[in-house]
């Protein structure tokens, strides 16, 4: 249908929007999962187990617009990022011990809109149960706790890990932004991919048959793959 002026009359039903609930913003407080929580960011308290769980693998920087860092450095780094409100940033902590970091960033509640970024799993937490429940647990509170209406997954195209992951995790492929940033003087083209919330029932009944503890055999060896697609 031709769109003929303003009125709702003329638009069709699929652009249009109902009334939506208010939104909060993602706020300052922990997510607890069964294998991982995400505790807001504080250096002094986790500074010492990021640093030690980044060192582990040397590709851990090559798509991140900062890294690697000498200790002062990454203290630095971390203080920063622990003052920002957007992104606003988590240490995942999984036995104990923070090994990654994660975000949600260009957080919009007028659109319902919001993405998880900054996301680094040291080598401790790479390839863990720990570490899918920890995009579980962002996906999960942005659209059953704050009623987000779209979750977004941006990343260097050229990161094939990255792609991977949104894939595994339910994220739909949409495109690549061609010369989208400059990142460390050179090119990034950026692939982006989103959940929305019509999409997440299935998305999330997937993650929760994958984390469940009958998925795992008793060397903790999953049975089957997610499949959140």
């Amino acid at each position: 249908m031709i769109l003929r002026g303003a009125s709702d009359a003329f638009l069709p039903a699929c652009l249009l929007v109902h009334p939506q609930p208010a939104r909060g913003r993602p706020r300052r407080a922990p997510l607890t999962g069964e294998r991982v929580r995400l505790e807001p960011l504080d250096p002094d308290r986790h500074g010492d187990d990021l640093f030690a769980a980044a060192q582990g693998d040397p590709r851990l920087w090559d798509y991140l617009p900062y890294g690697p860092f000498d200790r002062d450095g990454f203290d630095a780094h971390l203080h920063a990022q622990a003052a920002s409100e957007d992104p606003l940033f988590f240490a995942l902590v999984a036995d104990g011990h923070a090994a990654g970091v994660a975000s949600y960033m260009r957080i919009e509640p007028a659109h319902g809109c919001l993405e998880i970024g900054h996301i680094w799993f040291g080598a401790p937490l790479q390839r863990t149960p720990a570490a899918t429940e920890a995009i579980y647990l962002l996906a999960r509170h942005a659209f059953d706790d704050l009623g987000y209406r779209r979750l977004e997954w941006k990343c260097d195209a050229a990161n094939a890990r990255s792609r991977r992951a949104a894939e595994r995790f339910g994220f739909t492929f949409e495109g690549v932004f061609r010369q989208h940033l400059i990142v460390k003087g050179r090119n990034r083209d950026t692939a982006w991919f989103s959940i929305l919330d019509g999409e997440w029932p299935a998305v999330r009944a997937a993650f929760e048959a994958w984390l469940a503890p009958s998925n795992f055999d008793a060397c903790g060896r999953q049975k089957a793959p997610l499949r959140a697609r």
